[in-house]
């Protein structure tokens, strides 16, 4: 076929930080061979034991009960950290491996505080629309039947319906770096009355290049004002970020190990065009591949590839930041239902969607960075099950 495999505890702390350049965007010259890894064996680990139960801690009856109707009882070691010291009114650093129940750490605290205090005015922002779209979906069940009034702010919407939510003086406000830049620009989203500011997955906002519309938003945040940052990963860049809009956070870092230790990784080599869509018909009909994410570069190459794969009879739907957020929506439902089993994607995909049947992903374009090359891959390989990971590379 073309291609081979080759063998290959949490802490809490006061941090300061240092600032660094930031990073730029230009594509990482990846040699193959960081492409190439065995996947660990998937031992069970060993059991959390919670410090407390979600009952345990001092928040509102009404987010106690729906969390009790979601079957939330014992908090992950993320929760179980992160929430006492954010009902505190510490400023904090999550740092956790992706699916580790991060919204639920940070949006307790915060809809805790927005109950006690009806001052209290949050902003939450995401990297791409589908994750702040989880985000919006957690809160809601959090805080269900308790009229807090909540605004969506993410692109490939429609505008007007946003105003109106805007109009209605959200207390929570949810969305995308650019969209809500959008709005403070345009005068209908005064940020003076925000005091709780939460980041989500803080390291792909920085990748994705949104660091300047971060600043741009946090400088306008009202001060005094709580801070959360949640990340998979932690590095300097960030540390640059934190430093200038934290005050004496705490570092929670519950993370244990890369996604991608799961994952058996490989490459698949050719020589042209036309031989690489005819390796990857080969991969896809070969019978071991249940449900595959399949990257490439750009939204033209992603819409492309998607309709050939349709066209040789394939159950496939593409998803890239040129489309409407209902069309993404409508295609990740599908893929999510197993009503397609193939999504093509640009980079979009990578951080925000949860989908845990990935069998496969396949990188039909290398990624812009190795940071990227991990985020991708670490949609397969989830809930304990091994994964699989495939480049392609042209000889």
């Amino acid at each position: 076929m073309g291609y081979a495999y080759r063998q290959r505890p949490g802490q809490t702390r006061r941090v300061t930080h240092r600032a660094a350049p930031q990073r730029g965007r230009r594509k990482e010259n990846i040699h193959p061979s960081r492409f190439i890894k065995a996947a660990k064996p998937v031992v069970e680990e060993e059991v959390y034991t919670p410090e407390n139960t979600f009952e345990d801690f001092l928040i509102h009856p009404l987010i106690k009960t729906n969390l009790a109707e979601r079957g939330l009882t014992v908090p992950s070691p993320i929760q179980d950290k992160a929430i006492p010291l954010g009902l505190a009114g510490s400023d904090i650093i999550g740092i956790a491996n992706t699916g580790t129940g991060k919204t639920i750490a940070f949006a307790v605290p915060v809809l805790q505080r927005l109950a006690k205090e009806p001052n209290a005015r949050a902003i939450i922002l995401a990297p791409t629309r589908e994750l702040a779209q989880q985000i919006e979906d957690e809160c809601k069940m959090l805080a269900k039947s308790s009229g807090l009034k909540a605004a969506l702010l993410i692109g490939g919407t429609n505008m007007g319906g946003q105003l109106k939510d805007l109009r209605a003086n959200p207390r929570i406000v949810i969305g995308t770096p650019g969209r809500i830049k959008d709005h403070i620009e345009r005068g209908s989203l005064t940020l003076s009355l925000f005091n709780i500011v939460v980041l989500d997955e803080v390291d792909r906002m920085l990748d994705m290049g949104f660091v300047n519309d971060m600043r741009f938003i946090l400088q306008r945040i009202s001060t005094p004002r709580q801070s959360f940052f949640f990340s998979a990963t932690m590095d300097p860049s960030i540390n640059a970020l934190i430093e200038t809009f934290a005050s004496e956070p705490v570092l929670i870092s519950v993370k244990t190990g890369d996604t991608a230790e799961t994952v058996e990784q490989g490459i698949v080599e050719y020589s042209g065009r036309d031989q690489k869509i005819e390796k990857l018909h080969e991969l896809l009909i070969g019978g071991s591949i249940g449900k595959a994410l399949v990257f490439d570069d750009t939204q033209r190459s992603v819409e492309r590839l998607s309709k050939e794969l349709q066209v040789r009879g394939f159950k496939a739907d593409a998803i890239h930041g040129g489309k409407t957020q209902g069309q993404r929506q409508r295609a990740l439902n599908r893929f999510q239902a197993s009503d397609i089993d193939i999504l093509v994607a640009t980079d979009v995909a990578a951080r925000g969607i949860d989908v845990r049947d990935i069998t496969h992903v396949i990188n039909y374009s290398t990624p812009q960075s190795y940071t990227d090359y991990v985020h991708r891959i670490g949609r397969a390989g989830r809930a304990g099950r091994t994964g699989y990971a495939l480049t392609f590379i042209e000889l």
